[in-house]
């Protein structure tokens, strides 16, 4: 039955992007042009972009052929797509948009997906592949919804104010750099960074002590519950009256926003070990310090792990919202705030731009540092 839909499934994308490619090769051909705009150019323009589709419909149609060369087929229906793309763009703003046009970015669309669909399809042994399509797989999904974003925020003529096209982002972020640089320094590396070490250095700590001790084990598990549970919107404002307007105090909302998940996880972790290992160690003589750093602790990088990936995010967050309630005229809170007052839009996109990339990145280097340590776990094996 899965098989049956499957098929089915593969025959209607396959059918919508035919038509979709035929209508684009008929509509997009006919030149519409504004005043003031050269009618060759806009039939050049249209020409391409039909022929393109046309192409990339013939290979998408004949895909079977090519099920067993699915690296070829997924690169070339890559570039193909992005060509395609590339025509559709260019006639934004400059011609009147026919009904064909939006038939070719279905058609450009259907076959992004197929080249991505190929491409997560690929089974190779050489392991630089392997990495190399890890990381285009998620750029050209990533590039395609800039594509569909920037396609459909100027063509059908959406306002500005209420979502920005990826261009005028991008314009934005080139001219303001110094601007976003001294948010950046002043919320990342100063505010989430310091926050960061002291919050999960501290949840660490205390998770250690915690297990040497029922007694710390019933009454601060509770306590750091009920903290974990404390709104970022109230206890920011206590901090900046405690620690004043500048990133100490959004490095303390970071500090409580990440004690928790790190003093729970470490906990559980340092639980992990079975009975089985337990009596191993004692056989040998050892100690609770030798069975807690020549077991325990590597039987909790996992878990330990985990509650860094997450407090990644958490920090980021809880910094940008702490800046919402008292900072100096710097930080990427402070901007957004202050830029969504004035109506500056693409100043707050380009931000979370900013925002984006930084914890992306962070996230990234915690799971590459996750991948070398704990190369034994199970979830790394082949």
């Amino acid at each position: 039955m899965m098989i049956v839909s499957g098929r089915y499934f593969s025959f209607l994308q396959q059918l919508l992007l035919l038509s979709s490619a035929v209508g684009a090769s008929l509509l997009l051909a006919l030149p519409v042009a504004d005043a003031g705009v050269d009618a060759k150019f806009t039939t050049s323009l249209n020409v391409a972009g039909a022929a393109t589709i046309v192409f990339a419909a013939l290979l998408f149609f004949r895909s079977e052929f090519f099920s067993r060369h699915a690296l070829t087929c997924g690169l070339i229906a890559a570039v193909v797509s992005f060509a395609g793309a590339w025509c559709l763009i260019q006639p934004l703003g400059k011609v009147e948009l026919l009904a064909g046009y939006w038939a070719g970015v279905v058609a450009a669309w259907c076959l992004g997906w197929f080249a991505v669909e190929r491409l997560a399809a690929v089974e190779t042994g050489n392991a630089g592949l392997s990495w190399l399509l890890r990381l285009l797989i998620p750029l050209a999904f990533g590039a395609w919804l800039l594509i569909i974003w920037e396609v459909m925020t100027r063509g059908l003529s959406i306002p500005q104010v209420l979502l920005p096209s990826p261009s005028a982002i991008a314009e934005r972020f080139a001219s303001s750099t110094a601007t976003l640089w001294a948010d950046f320094k002043q919320t990342f590396l100063k505010a989430v960074l310091i926050g960061y070490a002291l919050g999960c250095g501290s949840g660490f700590v205390v998770a250690l002590l915690i297990d040497r001790s029922d007694f710390l084990k019933r009454g601060l598990l509770p306590i750091g519950n009920l903290v974990s549970a404390l709104p970022v919107v109230g206890i920011a404002p206590i901090m900046v009256m405690w620690f004043g307007f500048d990133w100490p105090s959004k490095a303390a909302v970071v500090v409580v926003m990440t004690f928790f998940p790190m003093l729970v996880n470490t906990v559980a972790g340092l639980s992990a070990a079975d009975s089985m290992q337990h009596d191993l160690m004692k056989t040998y003589a050892a100690g609770y310090r030798q069975s807690l750093i020549k077991m325990r602790l590597p039987l909790a990088l996992p878990f330990i792990f985990n509650a860094l990936k997450i407090n990644s995010t958490l920090a980021l967050i809880g910094a940008i919202v702490a800046e919402f309630f008292g900072t100096p005229i710097v930080g990427m809170g402070f901007r957004i705030s202050t830029e969504v007052g004035r109506m500056n839009v693409d100043m707050v996109w380009a931000e979370i731009a900013v925002a984006a990339l930084a914890g992306s990145l962070f996230y990234g280097l915690i799971g590459l540092a996750e991948r070398v340590l704990t190369f034994w776990h199970p979830s790394f094996r082949r």
